[in-house]
């Protein structure tokens, strides 16, 4: 199931943020989503988390910890795993 969150997790980064050129395969799961890896700028992580919070039903919160979580997309998935588990 981790490899099918993370799949779709980059996909829903291609797809928020219109990087078309990119495909899936092409983001490593321990790539950094800022700085020197995917590049994103700090309306891009506003986007994704407004996507992430809409699809997944969770709250990331402030800024600071949207940073946290956002690191990469190993970080995402298992933040978003404890977060769905904690309501069952």
């Amino acid at each position: 199931m981790a490899d099918d969150l993370q799949l779709a997790l980059k996909t829903l980064i291609i797809e928020t943020l219109d990087l078309n050129d990119l495909r899936p395969e092409d983001i490593g799961d321990d790539e950094p989503l800022f700085g020197s890896g995917l590049d994103l700028d700090s309306l891009d992580g506003l986007e994704l988390v407004l996507q992430l919070e809409k699809t997944y039903g969770i709250k990331i919160g402030s800024s600071e910890a949207s940073k946290e979580v956002l690191k990469s997309v190993n970080v995402l998935a298992a933040y978003i795993q404890k977060e769905i588990a904690g309501r069952v």
